[in-house]
Formats: C-alpha cells, sequence, structure tokens
C-alpha cells in the first residue's frame, strides 16, 4: 500500500441517499417546523384579509366623499388606484400568479405621481425633478424584474 487511504468495497462512501437521512431534522423537530411554518401563513392570511377590509373601507369613504363633493379630481383617481393596487397586491398574495414584487413598485410610482399632483404648485422645482427621477428608477426597475421573471 503506497501513503494514500484505499477504500474497500465493503467501505463505500454514504450516498446522496444516506447523506440525506444523516442531515433530516428529527420528527419532532419537522413536527415543529411545520407547525410555526402554519402559524406564520395563518397569521399571513389573517392581516391580509385585515388589510383588505380596510382597503375596502378606506375605497368606500373615499367614493362616499367624492360623492358628497360633488367633484372628481385627479388625486381622488389616483387615490383610487392606490386601493386597487392594494387589492391586487393581496391578490397576487392568494393566487400566487404574477411577481410580487411588481405591485409594490406600482404602489410607490402611483403614490409619487399623487404626491407631485396634489403639492405641485407649492413644492420646489428640484424636489419635483427629484420626485420625477425616482418614478424613472421605480419604472426601470419595474422593468429589469419583469423581464428577469421571464428568463
Amino acid at each position: 500500500m503506497t501513503g494514500q487511504q484505499t477504500q474497500h468495497d465493503g467501505d463505500k462512501a454514504p450516498g446522496p441517499a444516506e447523506r440525506g437521512a444523516a442531515l433530516a431534522p428529527p420528527k419532532a423537530e419537522a413536527e415543529r417546523e411545520s407547525l410555526a411554518g402554519r402559524g406564520f401563513r395563518a397569521v399571513e392570511q389573517l392581516l391580509l384579509i385585515v388589510v383588505t377590509v380596510m382597503t375596502l373601507a378606506a375605497a368606500g369613504f373615499e367614493i362616499r366623499r367624492v360623492y358628497l363633493a360633488g367633484e372628481v379630481n385627479l388625486a381622488d383617481i389616483l387615490l383610487m388606484f392606490l386601493y386597487t393596487e392594494v387589492i391586487g397586491m393581496i391578490a397576487v398574495f392568494y393566487t400566487g400568479r404574477g411577481s410580487p414584487f411588481i405591485y409594490p413598485i406600482f404602489i410607490a410610482i402611483t403614490a409619487l405621481a399623487r404626491l407631485i399632483v396634489l403639492q405641485g404648485k407649492d413644492m420646489a422645482p428640484e424636489n419635483i425633478v427629484f420626485e420625477a427621477g425616482a418614478i424613472l428608477l421605480l419604472a426601470i426597475s419595474s422593468v429589469i424584474i419583469l423581464r428577469a421573471s421571464k428568463s
């Protein structure tokens, strides 16, 4: 025999199945992880329902306010888009269709556009440029995320 050790046929190294079994958590730990995972999912579902109810209530209050005022302006329309996008984001969480990262970006774009509309006359011109630049960066990031998810 040389300085290297040789392996006999009876001393086989463990295969992938044996290594995986050795690394698997004990049954009690797996049950605990599954219980914790179910708990977190239940809390997530409950909070999504709460957010949905709150969003629908806010949209209802806004519709009532617009009706009582007797006029609709651009800020009101953008606010309704914000509510619609929040509901869309919740739908993505429930259905699993679409990228969950895109809707928060759309919400941010709409919120910035609404801010520009509401404060446009009173804002310093450089702030409008900064917010428009933020909208552009968010739009570019959404395009990148959409293209990356298709690949």
